[in-house]
């Protein structure tokens, strides 16, 4: 963090009575500074250089140049972490593929007061993000082949149906989770996904998960198969587990009790694949704060899994998988344009013993 600094803020707003009141939450935060605030794209712009803030907060939604417009335009002449703020639609994972670093939804007006406690310690998160750069797709990793099989699965005729690749993240795996589903072939093996996001983007993001890969994505319901060729998408306001029923992985949803500081949590999601699924399957651990996931990947690790760790230059908040490193919980850290292939290389050995 900006140790001993305080953190400078650029509101862009264009509703006076909005960016007045997020302004005068987040200057009671003794971390924070309000460096300025902007009515819209145009009148930031001229703002930027001279108020030189730390992290910008951005509506989406503005007249005259859109938010998107100006994450496009404006932010490649000026590399600051970008939050995007934005009601409840698809525009925010617009706003994330052009260059935003996060993002919170805009609050009714009783939300107020929790907003702006979210909204300061995701300005936090954003000071100590590391702004990337597009990531070229790896060659190794293409979009098209048969499903990749261990030999003993090609022998038995069992290819994918028999493991379980778990992912999980947090600040910038949205995008970082996109591009390694999107470089994977239509049949794999099941895919579970926790990405710490809020109830009802976590449909959208599904929903736009679906459109932009060849697998079928979905929320995770509770009691939903787990399918080969599928990935299941965590819901924001709930836990992801997987479990048997008789031969058949099922998803189970459920619990709302915060553990290692979130809900869903990754931890939760890698301990009971671990459980469940032992060496038959992969953790992989993306961008995000904090250390959710490490101890559950590790466990996985200790079961036979194959753990794959996201590499600091290309994580946008080198937190989550630096810790899984430090416990000793990764096999093989990657950055993220190499994970596919990566992914795609252990399926075709043969299962660990």
């Amino acid at each position: 963090m900006y140790a001993g600094k305080r953190i400078r803020v650029l509101i862009i707003d264009d509703s006076l009575m909005f960016r007045t009141a997020i302004a005068k939450s987040l200057e009671q935060d003794p971390q924070l500074e309000v460096a300025g605030t902007a009515s819209g794209a145009f009148d930031a712009k001229d703002k930027i250089s001279s108020l030189a803030p730390d992290v910008i907060t951005l509506d989406v939604e503005m007249p005259g140049m859109s938010g998107i417009d100006f994450l496009k335009t404006v932010m490649p002449k000026h590399p600051i972490p970008v939050i995007a703020v934005s009601g409840a639609d698809s525009m925010v994972f617009e706003a994330m593929r052009a260059g935003a670093v996060d993002f919170i939804a805009k609050p009714e007006d009783s939300e107020m007061a929790a907003f702006s406690r979210e909204l300061a310690s995701k300005i936090k998160i954003a000071s100590v993000a590391r702004l990337v750069g597009p990531i070229l797709r790896d060659p190794t990793s293409a979009k098209r082949g048969p499903v990749p099989c261990s030999p003993l699965e090609a022998l038995t005729g069992d290819c994918g149906k028999n493991m379980l690749v778990a992912i999980g993240a947090s600040t910038g795996g949205t995008e970082a989770t996109s591009r390694i589903l999107k470089a994977l072939p239509a049949g794999m093996p099941g895919i579970v996904i926790v990405q710490h996001m809020p109830p009802v983007f976590t449909q959208m993001y599904a929903e736009r998960l679906d459109r932009e890969t060849l697998l079928t994505v979905h929320e995770a319901q509770d009691g939903m198969p787990i399918l080969a060729g599928h990935a299941y998408v965590a819901p924001g306001d709930a836990h992801l587990r997987v479990a048997r029923r008789g031969a058949e992985l099922i998803a189970k949803v459920g619990g709302t009790e915060k553990v290692s500081g979130h809900c869903p949590s990754v931890n939760v999601l890698f301990e009971s694949v671990a459980e469940v699924m032992g060496n038959r399957s992969v953790g992989i651990l993306l961008t995000g704060m904090g250390a959710d996931g490490a101890t559950g990947l590790l466990r996985m690790k200790e079961k036979g899994a194959y753990t794959i760790g996201q590499d600091k230059q290309s994580s946008v908040v080198y937190g989550m998988p630096m810790e899984a490193m430090k416990l000793g919980a990764v096999l093989r850290e990657a950055p993220l344009e190499a994970i596919p292939g990566a992914l795609l290389e252990q399926l075709k050995r043969p299962i660990r013993p």
